[in-house]
């Protein structure tokens, strides 16, 4: 049983599984409005080789009778996650619906679960951060075999500049450029990771942070070298990061009496967070991020999948990763 599988990570999940000869089922939302996808036709075509069951993941009685059925299944594994981060959402997706998940899957005889996570949970500052680590401890301490995998960056999440710079507008960055870096992985290799995880039992029972090839980069060298794919000159803005200091202290100074202001005080934090955190391993002694201790896998690199965008081979569907 596979959850979460319409959005880009899910899709590529679902086929790396089929590739390796499993039966997947796929439960989704009957619209799920994955890259402008509505009609059950097309969230059909979206995940070839997979069976469908439509229902709605936040509804504990729909999981258990239209998901799973009266079926037998071997394994869960979730790419589900919340869209925005905002508390409500988070609690509800990241957590509740998959600790209802995990009830209805061990009814169903499930051994294993592999489930998505990130990596920024290490330093949990934000809602979704905790919802994420609070289902992690349910999982753990529940006695299934279980595989959590918390990768780096994604690909969609670090490309939403590309458009700025081709109508000539500057990079941005938050302080030098160089204070955060991340090791990028791709969809497809993430999604191979994720289901090689259910045959290798050296990643069972293990959490289990990923990245992709290469070493670390910095948004500051993600620009060069966009630049350099645009045959432009380098030209850089630098936001400051007391800018969102200043942003997230007002939302939630308004967001006290207007409740809509609170969750985009949440988003807001989310968005610095991400500005002045690296997407590594961190020490846990030194309180630093550590590059070489951050795993790597796969064979797609950002900097491929920029050219790749540029040329026109490939688009970017990034939905709620938009932040620029």
């Amino acid at each position: 049983m596979v959850l979460g599988a319409t959005g880009t990570i899910g899709q590529a999940t679902v086929r790396a599984l089929v590739q390796r000869g499993h039966d997947v089922v796929c439960y989704v939302r009957a619209r799920a409005s994955a890259n402008g996808v509505t009609t059950q036709e097309e969230i059909a075509k979206l995940l070839p080789g997979a069976t469908l069951r439509f229902g709605d993941v936040t509804d504990a009685r729909s999981l258990a009778l239209d998901g799973f059925g009266d079926d037998r299944f071997d394994a869960l594994v979730s790419c589900l996650a919340s869209r925005t981060g905002a508390p409500r959402d988070a609690w509800a997706i990241d957590h509740q619906a998959h600790v209802d998940a995990l009830a209805a899957a061990r009814t169903a005889g499930i051994s294993h679960m592999v489930l998505l996570s990130a990596i920024c949970v290490q330093k949990p500052l934000l809602a979704f951060q905790h919802a994420k680590l609070a289902f992690e401890k349910e999982l753990i301490d529940s006695g299934v075999t279980y595989s959590i995998v918390r990768p780096t960056a994604f690909f969609k999440s670090l490309s939403g500049q590309i458009d700025r710079l081709k109508k000539g507008k500057p990079f941005l960055v938050f302080g030098d450029g160089a204070m955060t870096a991340c090791k990028p992985i791709s969809d497809d290799d993430l999604g191979q990771y994720l289901a090689e995880c259910l045959d290798d039992q050296s990643r069972h029972n293990r959490v289990l942070p990923i990245g992709g090839p290469g070493e670390a980069i910095t948004p500051k060298q993600q620009g060069k070298c966009l630049f350099a794919l645009l045959n432009r000159k380098p030209k850089f803005r630098h936001v400051p990061v007391a800018l969102l200091d200043a942003i997230v202290w007002t939302l939630e100074a308004f967001g006290r009496v207007a409740p809509k202001l609170a969750d985009k005080a949440e988003l807001a934090r989310i968005g610095r967070y991400y500005a002045t955190e690296s997407m590594l391993v961190l020490d846990p002694l030194t309180g630093r991020y550590d590059a070489e201790a951050t795993p790597s896998t796969g064979s797609r690199t950002l900097f491929d999948f920029y050219a790749s965008v540029i040329k026109g081979e490939q688009s970017v569907e990034r939905g709620e990763h938009a932040i620029f």
